[in-house]
């Protein structure tokens, strides 16, 4: 009888460990991946871009100064 709950325990435990190692790899597959890192560059700069264009009239000046004189080289 403690046999065969043994065995059954150990067939769950198996089965856990595979799945959970299964899990793992394709997790660290996906993250990994191109397609991912893609997903996630366009989703941070999708949710810039409207700050960016809101900010950067402020931080533009509106007019230059003259330009510097420049000594040429001898």
């Amino acid at each position: 009888m403690f046999q065969k709950i043994a065995n059954v325990l150990s067939i769950i435990s198996f089965l856990m460990v595979a799945s959970m190692s299964g899990t793992a790899y394709f997790a660290y597959k996906y993250f990994s991946s191109e397609q991912f890192k893609t997903k996630m560059i366009n989703e941070v700069l999708g949710s810039m871009k409207p700050n960016i264009e809101k900010n950067i009239d402020l931080k533009m000046p509106k007019s230059t100064g003259l330009a510097l004189p420049v000594s040429p080289k001898i």
